[in-house]
């Protein structure tokens, strides 16, 4: 009986640690008003500029992020992509697009069809995207924060706002 009693307060205390960095990197997120993506703007923005010089546009976020002391979020997709364009439409929301303005300096970078600035991806060691969209973060000394973790929001549509700005979240400090 004392050994069951052990296992259960271990398995709550494993439970409470494990939730904690959860519970400490939301309190940092807006609370977004949206539940679900049906309250997005239709049609859904086209986020990427495909004659954009995506070198240019990413040194000059990175130029700003270290002026403003702010992250750099690259975000890599196609305007195909039905999860890039509801990312889109989800960071544009007012309560979401002030927030993320505070946090991070956002530049698209089209990937066209896995065809297109591939060379920036691999610059942070990113050699081949599982899936779009794909988002690197990156910090003022332009080094990689979010290491390994790239391809959390390729199923966008099938996530809540919430959950979506509860992961960039994550890498504010």
């Amino acid at each position: 009986m004392k050994l069951r009693a052990l296992a259960v307060t271990g398995l709550l205390v494993l439970s409470a640690s494990l939730a904690a960095p959860a519970a400490a990197f939301a309190a940092k997120a807006p609370t977004v008003a949206l539940t679900s993506i049906d309250g997005l703007p239709t049609p859904l923005p086209y986020p990427y500029d495909e004659k954009a010089d995506a070198e240019a546009d990413l040194a000059a976020a990175l130029k700003r992020a270290k002026a403003h002391r702010k992250l750099v979020l690259i975000d890599l997709g196609g305007n195909w992509c039905g999860d890039c364009r509801v990312f889109a439409g989800v960071i544009e929301q007012p309560d979401v697009k002030r927030w993320v303005d505070k946090h991070y300096e956002v530049v698209t970078i089209n990937v066209g069809r896995y065809d297109h600035n591939m060379q920036i991806p691999a610059r942070y060691g990113v050699d081949k995207l599982k899936g779009v969209p794909s988002f690197l973060v990156v910090d003022t000394k332009g080094k990689l924060v979010n290491d390994g973790a790239f391809f959390a929001l390729t199923d966008a549509r099938h996530m809540t706002p919430q959950s979506i700005v509860d992961w960039l979240a994550q890498w504010v400090k």
